[in-house]
């Protein structure tokens, strides 16, 4: 897909068909993420794959939305603070780094016809234990992957004058 209709054509998808994600596409998806700018090239993130099938008590308690559950995985990007490039004004590159790799990897999915819906809003407490992150591993943001049950939404977005200012 040509990259302009792609982004067009992302959305957040909150219905997922319960069939599998083939392994070469989860790679692919992976592999997108693996190759996502960071500061300094640090890539002071880790990717967890957590296959909903059996767990989705557990994960219903980082967040809780069925549809989160629909899909046949659920991807964490997590940060690793220490790892991180820091300006020297002391502003950690960690959440950053991991967002741009987050998006690498929602993008990439839609690409391959897979759907994604970024998930900031969850409990940090739960995933951390849960999903048994070592001591200075911080979660930063989720997303379901599966096949869309559902279609592409309208989206609002404000106009360029409100975004952009020249200099």
């Amino acid at each position: 897909m040509e990259f302009t209709e792609l982004i067009q054509k992302r959305y957040s998808c909150r219905a997922y068909k319960p069939d599998s994600v083939e392994e070469e596409k989860l790679n692919r998806v992976l592999e997108a993420a693996r190759l996502a700018p960071t500061a300094a090239n640090r890539q002071p993130f880790e990717i967890i794959v957590i296959p909903t099938a059996g767990r989705k008590d557990e994960l219903l308690k980082i967040y809780p939305r069925d549809w989160l559950v629909q899909a046949p995985l659920v991807l964490g990007v997590c940060g690793i603070p220490a790892q991180a490039w820091v300006r020297r004004d002391g502003k950690n590159y960690v959440d950053v780094d991991a967002a741009i790799a987050m998006d690498h990897l929602i993008l990439a999915a839609a690409d391959l016809g897979l759907g994604t819906c970024w998930i900031g809003a969850f409990d940090a407490t739960a995933a951390k234990t849960i999903l048994r992150l070592s001591e200075g591993v911080e979660p930063i943001a989720f997303t379901p992957l599966g096949y869309p049950a559902d279609s592409i939404r309208s989206k609002s977005r404000k106009p360029l004058a409100e975004l952009v200012r020249f200099l």
